[in-house]
């Protein structure tokens, strides 16, 4: 079932609700393959901090992320120590989780690592994905495929979250686990998981 905004009536992923920040987020952002290096790097933090909590808490507080973590600028935030993560800790414009705060510091460092091996945070994270967006479910669609079909991308997306967070942990990266990734693929466009009566579905 998909919701129906009462000022465009637009048909749009279950999940979206009416409030103006989610509906542009829905619209303009979610889905679209990005291939920034720093956006990429903002999208995976936050579906990290988001553990837990709900996409919506993230999101108000988006802005605040960029203010505390200088831009999502690698460098300045893997320089960050002790006195930021406290400074951090009493900061009402984030999320002020410890953990989530020492990871994004920590990741921004291995993150330098992965720029200096593989030339891009870009080139990296596609690779899980051969460089290519992967297809999402599209049961509810008029040509939609057999059920078998559609459970077989479902796996394949599970599967490519659970090796990709492997690697990554392996790698050096913390808060990567296979469903805040599978999260971030969804995000960052890596796989199209729009509901297929959406009418975001066919434009991304």
């Amino acid at each position: 079932m998909t919701t129906k905004t009462a000022l465009t009536m637009l048909t749009r992923c279950p999940w979206v609700g009416d409030e103006p920040e989610m509906l542009r987020y829905h619209d303009e952002e979610w889905g679209v393959p990005q291939h920034d290096d720093r956006r990429l790097f903002e999208a995976l933090m936050l579906e990290g901090a988001q553990a837990g909590l709900s996409w919506r808490t993230i999101l108000l507080r988006r802005e605040g992320f960029r203010r505390a973590f200088h831009g999502w600028d690698l460098d300045r935030i893997a320089s960050m120590g002790e006195s930021d993560v406290q400074r951090l800790l009493q900061d009402p414009g984030i999320i002020r989780h410890r953990g989530k705060i020492e990871s994004t510091i920590s990741n921004a460092g291995v993150a330098r690592g992965i720029l200096m091996e593989w030339g891009s945070l870009d080139g990296y994270l596609w690779q899980f994905v051969g460089a290519v967006r992967l297809a999402g479910p599209t049961r509810a669609a008029p040509d939609a495929p057999p059920l078998s079909e559609v459970e077989d991308e479902v796996d394949r997306v599970t599967q490519v979250a659970e090796g990709m967070s492997k690697q990554m942990r392996k790698d050096g990266f913390r808060f990567v686990g296979p469903t805040t990734l599978t999260a971030f693929m969804e995000a960052a466009g890596m796989v199209n998981h729009h509901a297929p009566d959406c009418f975001r579905y066919a434009e991304v």
